[in-house]
């Protein structure tokens, strides 16, 4: 990583961002694992992944088992240091926020 943070907009989208997120604690995760972790369809989780394998960002291992074909999901040393790097700046623009007044955005 550079160590500078960089905001990705491949990263951000939602779904990706929770790929990642779960990608980021382990080596690799099996493509059902990961659709129902963050409750898509396997269509939005193909395309998500697509986008992420197109960036560089993952790699995508196929595996016969008991007649299926099995996909398995793992980061690639770049897209390992892209999430960091995102998680970075997230984290320093939360930083920047103001933090809530006591009481603030409850009626009372």
């Amino acid at each position: 990583m550079s160590g500078v943070p960089r905001f990705d907009p491949v990263i951000h989208a939602p779904g990706r961002l929770q790929i990642c997120a779960i990608l980021s604690a382990a080596d690799e995760a099996e493509f059902a694992m990961v659709r129902d972790a963050i409750a898509v369809s396997d269509s939005v989780l193909s395309k998500h992944l697509k986008q992420l394998e197109d960036a560089g960002y993952i790699k995508l291992r196929k595996v016969a088992s008991g007649g299926r074909q099995r996909t398995w999901a793992a980061f690639t040393p770049a897209g390992r240091d892209a999430f960091a790097a995102h998680v970075a700046e997230l984290t320093r623009l939360a930083g920047m926020t103001a933090p809530p007044t006591l009481g603030e955005g409850f009626s009372g």
